[in-house]
């Protein structure tokens, strides 16, 4: 197979990928959701916080596990081999897989790491569904989405986001509402 035919075909693949990922992202929007970070333990590999339950984290979390991928173990299982690597925010000696997939911070890391990571910008069309950005919020808090295909009401070449900001999934046109620190695609 030529490079150029093999190039297509993956370019191809991740298309499908990524509008699969929105896809699941928007299915979370079904779902009631009270905003709750609170630690829990939870089983592994596979395990979740009750399903009425979560953060922005859990959002991309449910949206994977839709597709198969079991971010728990995934980040779990980097942070096992790879702990150096990870911020140290909260004072662990060790990963706990019972919250380390659920941190915003760990997962930026895990998509620097095993993704790809793509421009930050001010222009909407870097933007594509299924991608994944994170933000920081006033006083610098984590916060993380998936881009939907929906687009924007105020820029069609603006698309909304998929995300729990407080009030369960939500789909919003809050791309460049605060400042953007991560852009990936996994």
């Amino acid at each position: 197979m030529n490079k150029i035919v093999l190039l297509s075909l993956l370019t191809s693949l991740s298309a499908t990928a990524q509008s699969d990922l929105a896809s699941a992202a928007k299915e979370r929007l079904k779902h009631f959701v009270i905003y709750d970070g609170s630690y829990h333990s939870i089983p592994y590999p596979n395990g979740d916080v009750d399903k009425n339950r979560g953060v922005c984290s859990d959002v991309v979390i449910r949206s994977y596990r839709t597709l198969g991928k079991d971010l728990q173990q995934l980040v779990h299982e980097d942070m096992k081999e790879n702990f150096g690597v990870y911020p140290k925010i909260w004072g662990l000696k060790k990963p706990d897989s019972n919250i380390d997939h659920r941190r915003v911070p760990n997962l930026e890391t895990f998509f620097k790491r095993h993704g790809k990571t793509l421009i930050i910008s001010n222009k909407p069309s870097d933007y594509q569904p299924g991608d994944i950005v994170s933000w920081r919020l006033e006083g610098n808090l984590p916060h993380i989405g998936i881009v939907s295909d929906e687009p924007s009401e105020e820029n069609s070449n603006r698309y909304k986001i998929i995300h729990n900001i407080g009030l369960g999934p939500q789909l919003n046109d809050m791309l460049f509402d605060f400042k953007i620190v991560g852009h990936y695609r996994y």
